[in-house]
């Protein structure tokens, strides 16, 4: 049991990887394990993913947890002092911002868990998650399977033409590809 004088150290935790590489998976696993040790916790999504839920944070296979969406993420910062574990999800759709908000929190003393991709469509680094890895204190790249060849997979390839940075989807849109299947699909080789 710890003391009245325990203090909570803060720091950022970011999982990043390519889609359908377990993200948000190993995000809610963080989450439920918080919780179980009765901890108090706070989850955000952006309020442009709504794919699966409104109101929650939901996995390709289907696992939930319950969630705040936000339009930005200084709204974040508006959690109760009793928070002891900040998760974000979809965080490559969130400004740069977040960053000085993810240490803004882990300077409070709460843990801040961080999942997105950390590139987007055209393999280039995407919104805040690199400045994000380079603040954090653990990083833990997740890796699909190449729907090609088999091989690790951490490209996110997007089958549409459609050329807007931000595009919602799933199977439909993207495929998971390695570097050399992700190369021959952008016609690099």
């Amino acid at each position: 049991m710890f003391s009245e004088n325990h203090k909570n150290f803060g720091c950022i935790e970011v999982i990043c990887g390519s889609m359908f590489s377990g993200k948000t998976e190993e995000l809610i696993r963080r989450l439920r394990r918080a919780r179980f040790a009765n901890q108090k916790i706070a989850i955000f999504k952006p309020s442009i993913d709504d794919r699966y839920s409104v109101m929650q944070v939901v996995s390709h296979d289907s696992h939930k947890i319950d969630s705040i969406p936000v339009s930005k993420a200084s709204q974040m910062l508006e959690i109760g002092d009793d928070v002891q574990v900040v998760g974000i999800d979809e965080a490559q759709f969130f400004d740069d911002s977040l960053v000085e908000v993810c240490q803004t929190l882990a300077d409070r003393g709460v843990r801040v868990i961080v999942a997105g991709l950390d590139t987007d469509y055209m393999g280039v680094p995407f919104g805040p998650i690199p400045r994000l890895m380079a603040v954090a204190e653990d990083v833990q790249k997740v890796h699909a399977i190449c729907v090609k060849c088999g091989r690790l997979a951490n490209f996110s390839h997007r089958l549409s033409s459609d050329k807007s940075l931000v595009l919602l989807g799933e199977k439909d849109v993207y495929e998971p590809l390695c570097r050399e299947c992700f190369n021959k699909a952008a016609g690099k080789e």
